[in-house]
């Protein structure tokens, strides 16, 4: 039996555009001011009352996992479903991780994305669901098909795929999240020489022999 007490979201095509500005009004609000920001700014600049805002969400912690999720679904969406549909189509699997890669970086190299992923290392240690939605909707949404696609190799023997994953995203990605750690971007031209090499090193070292 469901609790009466329990509110409904808004629902419907108003409900939708209401919930669409307070997103992008609070992740340029959350960028610009911190997690510190006031629910109450966050409504004024997307046009609604303060109350609208806890409607749709239960509270700012809500909203900013929200604010997370969209965009990293923006980053990194396509690039997920390009990685899916490529993985079971082509039987290249060089081309596959190297576009992968390229996807990555091209969505999470992005300065709002690293931004954000700055905002929560800062707060994680307080709200530590927001750790969790950056690594649910950001690189680890590509474990599953990536490990799926290695096991499923003939000629690649992974005896330990969660380290495996790992080690690829340290050789293509994480590069790029460490210098922006420190305000420097990696130019185009390197970023290329880590996704080729990158992969290589990769199926190289995993290569049955």
């Amino acid at each position: 039996m469901k609790d009466s007490t329990t509110k409904r979201k808004p629902s419907g095509e108003r409900a939708a555009r209401k919930r669409t500005a307070i997103i992008d009004a609070a992740r340029e609000q959350f960028l610009r001011h911190g997690f510190g920001v006031g629910v109450d700014q966050i409504a004024a600049q997307a046009g609604v009352s303060k109350v609208t805002v806890y409607n749709h969400f239960g509270g700012k912690e809500d909203l900013f996992t929200e604010v997370v999720g969209d965009a990293l679904e923006q980053a990194l969406g396509e690039s997920a479903r390009a990685m899916d549909r490529q993985l079971t189509a082509d039987d290249d699997i060089r081309e596959v991780l190297a576009a992968a890669a390229r996807g990555w970086v091209e969505g999470i190299a992005q300065d709002e994305v690293l931004a954000l992923r700055a905002l929560i290392a800062a707060e994680s240690h307080r709200f530590p669901q927001l750790g969790r939605a950056w690594r649910t909707q950001g690189p680890d949404r590509f474990a599953e098909p990536l490990a799926a696609a290695l096991k499923s190799r003939a000629d690649l023997d992974i005896p330990d795929m969660e380290v495996a994953i790992l080690q690829f995203y340290a050789l293509v990605l994480y590069p790029h999240i460490v210098h922006s750690g420190y305000g420097d971007r990696l130019a185009p031209e390197l970023a290329e020489r880590l996704v080729e090499r990158g992969v290589d090193m990769f199926l190289g070292y995993y290569r049955r022999k």
